[in-house]
């Protein structure tokens, strides 16, 4: 899920030659839900609602250290209620590096307006959005071809197949340096008039949403409160809507390409609003291997990323994860993804919390020059 929207960027460059192929596709997809709704009418592009209704039960096994937690009681309930909501966090995020969470005030009708607005913009022809085009980091369109997710870990695997609109912080820094290297006016194309507004209401929403987060992330590693939301005063957060098209638009998959390829996420917390689909989210555990995400339409999916795991002296893991790539047996199916990626504010030391907590020391990083590294490793050109 990664595609962190975090630095300037304008143009995409141009994508490198065919890798060698990383391990080939997964195991028989599953039947899933049909798409989101229909921005536009168009014959090339049919609407989901167009595409067979594929909603059988998944025959694919899923992932069983991925639990599906409820924050009601971490916001109304009393102290046992509490106390086990964060070991089960705890527990989770131990084994998988993901949960899923309900109870999270997080309005569906926004969450489908914005599909309804990033889809129309999509479906344009490449040459309308090419002015919009930028760089992984950047702030605009990133087109076919622009990033490999798998070259984080360090796999040369052929690029993901989607396409994706990024955002990040809306508000410049007062120190020239850190402005120019983590700041850029967020790009809105003109042909998406509602998506401006859309977009900040939802991002508003998630700052809320990722603060009370890593509050019961503090407090499931037995700290206090703010232990991590001290160091989020002006966080360069990014913001993706991906778009996984089906074959008609991105081709036949090659051996060893995903929609996005295995890796984890770079930073400190991910809140991701996804859809259910055969070439939908994988997670990968030591126990289970591969296996498909479950899926409940009310829940955020939540996982952490390498920053967060290394903040935790890796008592945590930075959730593996992967999206499959189109279908065989439902080619014309189409998802679009909101992905959060939450950061800390520039500067942030990072240093691992100590034992009986924590199970490795590394040395303290500076959370953005870690986070930049992590972002070049997966720019393709």
């Amino acid at each position: 899920m990664n595609d962190a929207a975090n630095t300037p960027a304008t143009t995409t460059g141009t994508p490198r030659p065919a890798h060698p192929a990383a391990s080939g596709p997964p195991d028989p997809a599953r039947p899933a839900a049909s798409g989101p709704p229909s921005a536009t009418a168009d014959p090339a592009h049919p609407a989901p609602s167009d595409v067979p209704d594929t909603t059988a039960v998944s025959p694919r096994p899923t992932c069983s250290g991925v639990p599906t937690v409820d924050l009601g009681p971490w916001l109304s309930g009393d102290r046992d209620a509490r106390a086990a909501l964060a070991r089960t966090v705890d527990d989770a995020l131990r084994t998988a590096g993901f949960l899923l969470v309900t109870g999270h005030g997080v309005d569906p009708e926004l969450r489908r307006r914005l599909r309804d607005a990033a889809r129309a913009f999509f479906l344009l022809p490449a040459a309308v959005k090419q002015p919009y085009a930028a760089r992984v980091g950047g702030r605009g369109w990133l087109g076919p071809g622009a990033e490999a997710n798998g070259y984080a870990e360090g796999t040369e695997t052929p690029p993901d197949l989607k396409e994706s609109l990024t955002f990040a912080t809306h508000e410049p820094f007062e120190d020239p340096e850190t402005n120019a290297r983590w700041y850029a006016p967020n790009v809105w194309p003109a042909e998406a008039p509602e998506l401006r507004a859309l977009c900040e209401e939802y991002l508003a929403q998630m700052a809320r949403l990722e603060n009370l987060l890593l509050e019961l992330l503090g407090r499931a590693l037995g700290l206090e409160p703010d232990f991590f939301t001290r160091h989020m005063d002006h966080p360069t957060y990014g913001f993706n809507i991906n778009w996984y098209p089906g074959t008609e638009v991105v081709g036949e998959a090659r051996p060893g390409q995903f929609r996005i390829g295995p890796h984890t996420d770079f930073g400190t917390v991910t809140i991701l609003d996804r859809q259910a689909g055969k070439g939908g989210l994988q997670v990968f555990t030591d126990t289970d291997g591969w296996r498909d995400a479950p899926f409940d339409p009310a829940a955020l999916t939540i996982n952490i990323g390498d920053l967060m795991a290394r903040w935790t002296g890796d008592r945590w893991r930075s959730g593996r994860h992967r999206v499959l790539p189109p279908p065989a047996d439902a080619p014309a199916e189409e998802l679009i993804s909101l992905v959060y990626f939450g950061e800390c504010t520039p500067g942030t030391l990072v240093e691992s919390v100590p034992a009986p907590v924590g199970r490795v020391v590394y040395a303290p990083v500076d959370s953005h020059t870690y986070l930049r590294e992590k972002l070049d490793s997966i720019t393709v050109g």
